[in-house]
């Protein structure tokens, strides 16, 4: 399903953006303290998946897989909600992004307290949590049908700056926008990698507040103009 934002396309898309910047952060965290995985981009998992079958190739498969698992329980997550709540996109978007926020909000505090510890097999429930509260946030922006904004993954965003550049005949249409959204996940990275040598909750926190300001742009930002 595609549904229409119930807010102007610019804070549309600086709310997605900020989801973007999240999920940057929170990679960042899972790929440097939780054992070389991802847990909002799955592309890099399935490879992981395939290592399975080579013995001693270093990677934690048992991540991967916990982690894949959860980011598909998420996106049915965000199906479910999508399809119950729909009909009152505000309200849909309010409810899940409500439930990310809740979600990043107890691992980080349960990360703080240390009662999930990123040194031990305890990680796997932060796994888990974090790959579930961004399979129902990328499975909730795939629905407003901007292919360069699905807030997770950005193979498709960057083949289009390729594939639609002035270079290869193309107009460079919405180039601007895929640059922006390329830059906004690294400097996410680059924040949440830099933040890792000193914190880790605090981290998940920060992610937790962009998503919470995100939706309070899509519950309180002014209605999209009628044409």
């Amino acid at each position: 399903m595609t549904v229409e934002s119930p807010v102007s396309q610019r804070v549309t898309i600086t709310s997605l953006l900020l989801l973007t910047f999240a999920t940057g952060l929170v990679d960042a965290v899972s790929v440097l303290k939780l054992g070389h995985v991802f847990v909002a981009n799955m592309t890099g998992n399935v490879i992981f998946l395939g290592f399975w079958l080579v013995p001693h190739s270093g990677v934690d498969v048992i991540a991967a897989l916990v982690a894949f698992v959860s980011f598909v329980s998420g996106a049915v997550v965000g199906g479910r909600l999508a399809r119950h709540l729909g009909t009152d996109v505000r309200r849909w978007l309010t409810i899940t992004l409500t439930f990310e926020v809740l979600m990043l909000v107890a691992l980080s505090v349960l990360a703080g307290a240390g009662v999930l510890d990123y040194r031990d097999d305890t990680k796997l429930l932060l796994i888990a949590g974090l790959s579930l509260a961004f399979g129902v946030q990328n499975s909730t922006a795939q629905q407003f049908g901007i292919q360069e904004l699905s807030t997770t993954v950005l193979t498709t965003t960057i083949v289009r700056i390729g594939f639609d550049s002035r270079m290869a005949g193309g107009t460079g249409e919405r180039e601007r926008l895929r640059y922006c959204v390329v830059l906004t996940m690294c400097a996410g990275a680059v924040v949440g990698a830099t933040m890792t040598r000193f914190t880790v909750a605090p981290i998940i926190a920060l992610a937790a507040a962009l998503v919470a300001i995100s939706a309070v742009l899509f519950w309180f930002g002014g209605r999209r103009p009628r044409v």
